[in-house]
């Protein structure tokens, strides 16, 4: 579940790094997985997604606000939901 409270305020400024990412124009589908897809194919797709991350203007941003909104499906910044949810728990046990 996303946790819409921790969502920034309807404000443009808030959202304007979007418009310059590199995931802009291509397939939904490369950064969000089929309810099937696993394995060798979930990597693959994966892979694929970080590729464009990793030459993305707003890659930090994007990580950011994944990271920020406990964001539970997809890619960003670079980053898949496991990933995002360990540093979130490194982040937790050094506090």
């Amino acid at each position: 579940m996303t946790y819409v409270v921790r969502l920034p305020a309807p404000d443009h400024s808030a959202w304007a790094w979007q418009s310059r990412g590199a995931c802009r124009g291509e397939p939904i589908s490369l950064f969000f997985h089929p309810d099937a897809e696993r394995g060798q194919a979930a990597r693959r797709r994966d892979e694929s997604a970080k590729e464009i991350c990793g030459r993305c203007q707003v890659q930090a941003q994007c990580r950011e606000f994944a990271l920020r909104t406990r964001e539970p499906y997809g890619i960003w910044g670079g980053m898949n939901p496991h990933e995002r949810a360990a540093l979130l728990r490194g982040a937790a046990r050094a506090s």
